[in-house]
């Protein structure tokens, strides 16, 4: 299960983002640079289309038989000297990792950007037997000298603008009067973890893949921190969703086809570093201990379930840079670890509907989101088996559970709909300005705090037709 990240309602921190012009400007320069790098790599990659039809298939394919595509890699990890660890729940992660610092004394541990630790809350439990974590990917290190969580799959500080990024590291780091210019905050950010690495005994990744038939698993970053993190300390230990195996080498040439293309645009990230096991004698770098930790955490019984699909993600985010909803309100408002359109997916997976309550309707339903996914998520129709859900266990308010209800009641029977049609176009009338409805009384005004409502037509589509015909 992961926890919260933060308490307050979702209609609170939604509006405190629509507040926050340094969000906003922040999401829409990223995001939109994300969306066009995205088309433009697509654009000149023909066959791409057929290749996310292809790794949808291995992903179903592989959900199918993922108790044997485990136990392959299992057997091939340990056969080239690794350890493998199965953890049920965030806690049972957590305390293998923590018992793998303390018998091998660890005090620092260097951190490749992973959200499966940040799904565990792993920092903070290190933090508490005194082993001091330490994010080296850039965005994760500047949300940890802020004291934040990623607000992004992929670009975790992707809510800071770059003059936010230079105040935080002149009062961080003791360097006042630094330039906003990323080339700048680039260098020293290098300069502040390259000793870390060197001191560190405990190298800590995610995996974006594992390949069963070799037992390898597989990094996919665009920055160095990744290589040196997985060779220069003594002990790696890699966190990764159990649904993040994959059969076969030729299975992985179709994810690196597509995957960076969908996240950043990239024809191809520029590290993508393979990993089999410990140092081998005779070999220069590489750690003396390799473990990796298989996460389940609620993944294994949606196999079954109606979030399956959930299961393919490949966590690009490029669900998040084309939803109107995050572009509006970044990914805090979510108040989960993972923010967006499968954030909302992953947050029920991982809790439980009753924790989706309100974020199962922070969607326009559009199909964006779908249209992006590298493997062809259909999260709408996710979403709308999740309010379905919500509704039927009765964890809704009352009120929404009655008005809905009424609604469908309405819309199933024809009399019904043209009656309610004729009352609301007379009942309508003193909240109709310029013909849009922009206030409405009691709690209906919710729904016209934020946004103009079209009125009911003069005369409806029905009414015209009969008149035509």
């Amino acid at each position: 299960m992961s926890e919260p990240i933060v308490t307050t309602p979702l209609r609170e921190r939604a509006s405190n983002a629509l507040r926050d012009r340094f969000l906003h400007e922040a999401l829409d320069i990223a995001t939109t640079k994300f969306i066009a790098l995205r088309r433009e790599a697509f654009g000149d990659f023909p066959q791409g289309e057929a290749l996310r039809d292809r790794a949808r298939a291995i992903k179903e394919a592989t959900l199918q038989r993922l108790d044997a595509h485990l136990e392959t890699l299992v057997a091939n990890v340990e056969r080239v000297g690794g350890h493998v660890h199965f953890a049920t729940t965030a806690e049972e992660a957590r305390r293998i990792i923590l018992d793998i610092a303390r018998r091998t004394g660890a005090r620092m541990a260097v951190k490749s950007k992973s959200m499966a630790t940040e799904e565990i809350h792993l920092n903070d439990a290190l933090e508490a037997i005194g082993v001091t974590p330490v994010e080296t990917d850039l965005g994760e290190y500047i949300i940890q000298l802020a004291h934040e969580r990623p607000s992004h799959i992929i670009a975790p500080a992707i809510h800071k603008t770059k003059g936010q990024v230079a105040e935080l590291f002149s009062r961080e780091l003791h360097r006042p009067g630094l330039a906003a210019d990323p080339e700048v905050l680039t260098k020293i950010a290098r300069e502040e973890l390259r000793e870390k690495f060197l001191q560190a005994d405990l190298g800590i990744t995610g995996a974006n893949f594992a390949v069963a038939e070799t037992g390898t698993v597989v990094l996919v970053t665009n920055e160095g921190n990744g290589r040196m993190t997985t060779s220069l300390p003594r002990v790696h230990v890699a966190v990764m969703g159990v649904e993040k195996v994959i059969p076969s080498m030729t299975d992985l040439a179709v994810f690196l086809a597509i995957l960076a293309k969908s996240a950043t645009g990239q024809k191809l990230s520029v590290y993508t570093t393979l990993v089999q096991g410990p140092r081998r004698p005779g070999e220069l770098e590489g750690p003396d201990e390799f473990h990796l930790v298989l996460l389940d955490n609620g993944r294994i019984a949606q196999i079954a379930g109606p979030l399956r699909e959930s299961l393919y993600c490949l966590r690009c985010g490029a669900c998040l840079n084309v939803c109107p909803v995050y572009r509006q309100i970044g990914g805090h408002a979510y108040g989960y670890t993972y923010p967006g359109p499968i954030g909302i997916l992953l947050t029920a997976m991982l809790n439980g509907p009753a924790s989706v309550k309100d974020l199962a309707h922070a969607s326009s339903l559009c199909g964006a989101c779908a249209d992006a996914c590298p493997v062809r998520i259909d999260i709408p129709k996710m979403l709308i088996e999740l309010r379905r859900q919500v509704d039927e266990e009765r964890i809704a308010p009352w009120p929404e559970r009655v008005v809905f209800k009424a609604f469908a009641h309405i819309l199933a029977h024809p009399v019904l709909y043209r009656l309610g049609a004729r009352i609301g176009r007379t009942l309508q009338r003193p909240f109709v300005r310029d013909g849009r409805i922009r206030a409405l009384p009691s709690f209906f005004g919710q729904w016209t705090r934020t946004r103009d409502l079209p009125p009911v037509a003069a005369r409806t589509f029905q009414e015209r037709w009969r008149d035509r015909s």
